[in-house]
């Protein structure tokens, strides 16, 4: 067989898990907003196109 040598693995120095936990967290408001954009322009066209 062929000899593939060492593994290698390449780690980030550091947890940056608030970091981590910010970004989900905006993630996540910026879905809701955009959820309730979409639901209130779905809502206006129901009332105004009908």
């Amino acid at each position: 067989m062929a000899d593939h040598g060492e593994v290698e693995y390449a780690t980030a120095t550091g947890n940056d898990y608030a970091e981590h936990e910010g970004t989900y967290r905006f993630f996540l408001r910026a879905v809701k907003w955009s959820v309730t954009v979409v639901v209130l322009i779905l809502i206006g066209m129901a009332i105004f196109l009908t």
